[in-house]
């Protein structure tokens, strides 16, 4: 595949971790864990590939409305995460940064996030864990900010005080499970992203399933609004 054709950066929604455990007879939390030990996997295939930053729909927003017991779990396996990949990262020169909003998370979360993260700061590739993020919070927090600070509310001032707005633009999304659609991802970014969806539920996605979906997005015509010559 050419160089050209490779996506600089690919957003996923990572779904279908609680349909994955109940086909196995197996309660949510453990399609979580097993969805969450797939990250690794992916992210270092996907950066092999030429990818140079991956952005991952760990927990949105609207998933504090799930039942008590399960975001607790949630929350636990996502410190036990970031701490679990520190030193894996560090080795592959792989940034992590955690995005979202960070008002509803613990102090021990937020504590492990500050401390973990901090040590991957080196790193050239980014992997993006988006935590209490949701698409329309992020743009209306961005606008706030940019009129805070007495700037005119531009495409260009908006951007600059998203949450991504250090990273490249969004080329590609995939999203697994088999739903068909954005579920509040990314929705600034996503303007002019390519959209890849597959029925493969999220646990099951390895790299065979990736290069299918860069595969698929090299055959893409990108014109960005305009026609070809």
């Amino acid at each position: 595949m050419e160089e050209n054709k490779i996506p600089v950066h690919i957003g996923i929604i990572m779904d279908g971790n609680g349909r994955w455990a109940q086909l196995r007879g197996k309660n949510r939390s453990y399609g979580h864990k097993a969805g969450s030990a797939n990250v690794e996997r992916v992210a270092e295939h996907a950066f092999s590939r030429g990818v140079k930053a991956v952005s991952l729909y760990a927990f949105s927003s609207e998933n504090w409305a799930r039942p008590k017991e399960e975001v607790n779990e949630l929350m636990k396996l996502l410190g036990s995460y970031i701490k679990k990949l520190t030193a894996r990262a560090v080795k592959n020169g792989v940034r992590v940064n955690v995005l979202g909003e960070r008002s509803r998370l613990s102090p021990e979360l937020l504590r492990v996030i500050e401390k973990y993260t901090a040590k991957t700061a080196a790193g050239k590739l980014q992997l993006n864990i988006l935590i209490d993020y949701g698409g329309r919070g992020e743009i209306v927090r961005a606008a706030n900010a940019a009129l805070e600070r007495g700037e005119t509310l531009t495409e260009e001032s908006l951007s600059a005080h998203l949450y991504t707005a250090e990273l490249p633009p969004l080329d590609l999304i995939v999203r697994t499970g088999g739903e068909i659609r954005l579920s509040n991802f990314m929705l600034w970014q996503a303007a002019y992203a390519e959209l890849y969806f597959t029925d493969v539920l999220w646990p099951d996605f390895g790299e065979k399933e990736l290069d299918i979906a860069l595969e698929n997005f090299a055959k893409r015509e990108r014109r960005y609004g305009k026609i070809e010559c």
